[in-house]
């Protein structure tokens, strides 16, 4: 019998490796912070925020890197989570501006031909 539990459970590893792909997206974040104790009330709090994988406050700059699984959440709705904490804040400019600028075509130094597949 644990034979075949054992087997049964070889088959279903390589299932559960496929389906533990995610669309793991990163955004900055400017907020207010003031002290450690704001960087520990951001860690702390948004942690556990559905899909949030992890959290680096950077409290010289004011900002907070936000890596998510963008299947189970978004920019707003992380937003929406620093304003429920007291820490309003904004997506940081340079990063919006990555996130919207289409990916342009590099291009072949020599004969000009695009290089994207």
């Amino acid at each position: 019998m644990k034979k075949y539990i054992y087997i049964l459970l070889l088959a279903a590893v390589p299932f559960m490796t496929l389906s533990a792909k995610t669309d793991k997206q990163v955004v900055v974040l400017t907020c207010d912070l003031h002290c450690q104790g704001c960087c520990d009330k951001v860690m702390k709090n948004i942690a556990w925020e559905k899909g949030v994988k992890d959290i680096q406050c950077d409290l010289k700059t004011k900002t907070v890197k936000v890596t998510y699984d963008a299947d189970k959440t978004d920019v707003p709705t992380l937003l929406k989570a620093f304003e429920k904490i007291g820490k309003p804040a904004k997506v940081k400019e340079e990063t919006q501006k990555a996130q919207e600028a289409p990916k342009e075509a590099e291009t072949d130094a020599n004969t000009g031909a695009s290089t994207a597949y």
